[in-house]
């Protein structure tokens, strides 16, 4: 892909730079102990999935901190198991736990070197920090959902993104979009006119994982199994 004229790289986070996947699986190791019946992880994601994007929509002012503590009060109903307020408000805690990708921190301090990197996030300022520490690099903006008063795929975020950015002097064609989830990034970067990028950390394993699945017709313009491979295409000069 061509990116003559990209100044600015703008990233989600939970999916593309840490593995919410690997950290909402851990963090719900309790919960999932008292389930009568064994839930694959794949089950257990297309459920979280579905409670998470139901509550982001209904409460979009909600930190997501709180967001989480909800919706594991909501597994917990779903899968026929006593509720513990003390259990979800752990797991609404626990975002500063989840780890990034092996690849991450070196590939952002290499694109660091090229491109002005930018966060757009669906977490609140203070559970970003905490993932923060684990990126390596210091970013050029951090816009959150409790920044917007919505959460992605929510037209506004992106607008907000565009809007910001602009006052700094970076035009809509100077920007390029990093992310891993067809829902949540890339169906609203589409219809905000912007390029991206899909760095797909799912590949073969089937299903949307922790995502809701995507609208039809999502475009990018490439496909990555890591953001190291997105690195190495731009060191390589394509």
């Amino acid at each position: 892909m061509d990116l003559t004229g990209i100044t600015t790289l703008t990233f989600d986070c939970y999916g593309t730079l840490i593995d919410w996947e690997r950290g909402i699986l851990d963090a719900l190791r309790p919960l999932r102990s008292r389930v009568a019946s064994a839930r694959a992880d794949g089950a257990v994601l297309l459920d979280f999935a579905d409670c998470e994007s139901r509550q982001q929509a209904a409460t979009p002012a909600m930190l997501y901190a709180h967001v989480l503590t909800e919706v594991h009060r909501q597994l917990s109903e779903r899968w026929g198991v006593p509720n513990d307020p003390e259990e979800d408000r752990r797991f609404g805690g626990s975002i500063g736990d989840w780890p990034a990708f092996p690849d991450t921190a070196a590939a952002l301090a290499y694109l660091k070197q090229h491109f002005r990197l930018v966060i757009l996030s669906n977490v609140d300022r203070a559970s970003f920090a905490h993932s923060n520490a684990r990126l390596g690099v210091a970013f050029d903006a951090i816009y959150t959902a409790q920044d917007i008063g919505s959460y992605k795929p929510d037209p506004r975020n992106f607008a907000y993104l565009i809007e910001r950015l602009a006052e700094q002097g970076v035009g809509r064609e100077q920007i390029l979009h990093v992310a891993q989830s067809l829902f949540h990034d890339h169906a609203p970067a589409n219809a905000a006119g912007l390029r991206s990028v899909w760095i797909d950390r799912r590949g073969d394993s089937g299903g949307w994982g922790a995502t809701a699945a995507p609208p039809a017709g999502v475009r990018y313009e490439a496909r990555f199994p890591s953001l190291e491979a997105f690195a190495e295409a731009h060191r390589g000069g394509g």
